[in-house]
């Protein structure tokens, strides 16, 4: 009888612990930090970019998840169709998400310590190419279309010179920008379009030799690569500015931590959607992009 009485009373008591002590809030789940193929393949991008994404975990208090998405155009979509939560991507491929789907900037990624770079155009040196004006008839290689570079900045170039790529060149082809460094070296391209920080890079790492290929061309200053955040993120603007401030703090940490960004990046600066108008106003202007 007293064991059944003593029984009896730990359950009360239990009931009654149970009722005063709150459930445990359910874990967030992982941001998906999605970035571009900056590097020559997907292992050597997540090794790269690996880093970034621990530290944005530790600064945010929460699990980050790294994605590299293959293309620019992959990229954009992801971030639009709200895959990703938080992406490093392209200046055009920014502007896509943002226009389609109210993908937000937050921030520019600084290179050397500037917020901009240059859209080039490259040749052989022994393919007699000089400038645009002798592309005539010769093969030439875009980017992929969410390419500001690769694609959209030389397309509008192309377009103000009065010149159609699919009747002015032999032959037009797409592909990544390290497979036009690289083919063109090689002569198995006349020309084609990239931009100055890819090539720095392949020289920097033996991918390429500086004599084997020439610029013919060089755009104005665009705007760096943004990190963006998805149209649900955009309207949390606690969470914007705890990532601003996560992102502002990787320029000082390069010291202790020089892997934290590839060789040159210097860290990041807070911009927002107006920083990215030049390159909006070039999709306007090709059609790429259409009024709202």
């Amino acid at each position: 009888m007293h064991r059944r009485t003593l029984l009896q009373r730990l359950s009360a008591a239990l009931l009654l612990l149970a009722g005063l002590v709150a459930p445990l809030p359910a874990a967030e789940p992982p941001l998906r930090l999605g970035v571009g193929l900056f590097q020559p393949d997907r292992e050597k991008n997540d090794a790269t970019y690996r880093p970034l994404a621990e530290f944005l975990a530790q600064r945010l208090a929460r699990p980050v998840e790294l994605r590299t998405v293959d293309s620019w155009e992959g990229l954009a979509k992801s971030l639009a169709n709200g895959e990703t939560d938080i992406a490093l991507l392209g200046p055009w491929g920014y502007v896509l998400a943002n226009h389609e789907a109210g993908a937000q900037a937050v921030a520019t990624i600084l290179y050397d310590g500037k917020p901009e770079y240059l859209a080039i155009m490259i040749t052989h040196p022994a393919s007699g190419i000089s400038s645009p004006a002798d592309l005539k008839g010769r093969t030439f290689a875009f980017g992929d279309k969410g390419s500001t570079s690769g694609y959209l900045i030389p397309l509008h170039y192309f377009m103000q010179q009065g010149i159609d790529p699919a009747r002015h060149f032999g032959r037009v082809l797409h592909t990544s920008h390290q497979a036009i460094e690289k083919q063109v070296s090689e002569r198995v391209l006349d020309a084609g379009a990239d931009y100055n920080r890819n090539r720095n890079a392949m020289i920097e790492q033996g991918l390429i030799r500086a004599e084997d290929s020439k610029i013919i061309w060089t755009s104005a200053p665009l705007p760096n690569d943004a990190v963006a955040v998805n149209s649900s993120l955009a309207n949390d603007a606690a969470f914007i500015r705890r990532l601003r401030d996560a992102l502002a703090d990787v320029g000082p940490a390069l010291k202790a931590q020089p892997k934290l960004l590839p060789a040159h990046y210097t860290g990041f600066v807070a911009t927002d959607n107006a920083f990215y108008k030049p390159i909006r106003d070039a999709g306007l202007a090709t059609g790429k992009l259409r009024p709202k």
